[in-house]
C-alpha cells in the first residue's frame, strides 16, 4: 500500500505488499521489497535496492549521495538486504567509484541517527547503538555490537562478534570476538558473555581466548605471535579467521592493555 501523500517516481519498482506512509520521498531507479515498511518522511534515494520486511523509520535518508569530493554523479548503488530495522534519522550514503556500492547485509537493526557512509559493507546480525557513525569505506562483519556514540575511522574493520564500548573511537581494525574500548582504543578481554548468548561451547570460547593470550598477553611481536598460534593452535575455522584478519590488516590491530 503506498499512501496518496507519498511522493513516488514512476521508474521505482515497489512490491505490492510493501507500505510506503505518507510524506515519503522514493526517486528513481529504487526498489523496494515485500513486506517493507517505509514511514512517515523518510527519503529512499536514486539507485537504492531494498530487501524484503525491512522497516525504515520516519526521517531516515537512505541512498543519498556520498559525502566525498572526488564524487562525481557516477552510477553507484546502495543495495540494502532483508530483514533489517533502520530507525529515526539513519542516513546511508551510496557508494564511490572506489567500491560502486555501499552493501548492509540481512537482520541488522541500525539505531536512531546513526550514520554509514559510501563503500561501507556490513554483514548480517549487527546491533549498531545511536549516533554510531561509520566512515568511508569501513567494513564491519556479522554479529558485531557497537555502542553508542562510536565513531569509526575511514577504512577500518570490525571484526565478528565484536563488542566496542559506548563513545569509542576506533582509529585501528578490531579483531574478531574481542571486547574493545577506553582512550585510545585497546582490547579489553574476549567477548564471553556475547559468545555464550551466540552459543559458543566453553571449549570453543577457551581456544580462541588462548589465540589472544598469544596475541596480547605475551611479549612477542605481531609476526612471532601469529607464528606461535600456528605451531600451538589447533588448526579451526576461529584462528585461521583471526591470524587472517590480523595478516591483512593495513591499519594495524588494537593493542592490548
Amino acid at each position: 500500500m503506498i499512501s496518496p501523500l507519498a511522493s513516488v517516481h514512476p521508474n521505482a519498482k515497489i512490491d505490492e505488499t510493501a507500505q510506503i506512509g505518507p510524506f515519503v520521498f522514493i526517486d528513481d531507479d529504487v526498489e523496494i521489497g515485500a513486506g517493507t515498511v517505509v514511514d512517515a518522511n523518510a527519503t529512499i534515494c536514486a539507485h537504492t535496492r531494498i530487501g524484503k520486511n525491512c522497516h525504515i523509520f520516519p526521517s531516515a535518508v537512505i541512498g543519498a549521495i556520498p559525502q566525498d569530493l572526488k564524487f562525481h554523479d557516477e552510477l553507484t548503488y546502495t543495495i540494502i538486504g532483508d530483514n533489517n530495522v533502520l530507525r529515526e534519522c539513519v542516513t546511508i550514503h551510496r557508494g564511490t567509484f572506489s567500491k560502486e556500492k555501499t552493501v548492509i547485509g540481512n537482520n541488522n537493526l541500525i539505531m536512531a541517527y546513526c550514520h554509514v557512509a559510501h563503500d561501507c559493507v556490513l554483514g548480517n546480525n549487527i546491533i549498531m547503538s545511536n549516533t554510531t557513525q561509520l566512515a568511508g569505506e569501513v567494513v564491519v562483519d556479522d554479529f558485531a555490537v557497537i555502542g553508542g556514540g562510536t565513531l569509526a575511522h575511514q577504512f577500518s574493520h570490525i571484526g565478528s562478534y565484536v563488542m566496542i564500548q559506548g563513545g569509542t573511537k576506533v582509529l585501528k581494525d578490531v579483531p574478531p570476538f574481542v571486547t574493545a574500548g577506553r582512550d585510545p582504543i585497546m582490547y579489553c578481554g574476549l567477548n564471553s558473555v556475547g559468545l555464550h548468548r551466540r552459543g559458543f561451547s566453553n571449549e570453543r570460547i577457551e581456544a580462541i581466548h588462548a589465540i589472544y593470550r598469544i596475541i596480547f598477553q605475551s611479549d612477542l611481536n605481531v609476526s612471532q605471535a601469529l607464528a606461535l598460534i600456528n605451531e600451538t593452535i589447533p588448526q579451526s575455522e576461529d584462528r585461521d579467521y583471526i591470524v587472517n584478519f590480523i595478516k591483512s590488516s593495513p591499519r594495524g590491530v588494537i593493542k592490548g592493555i
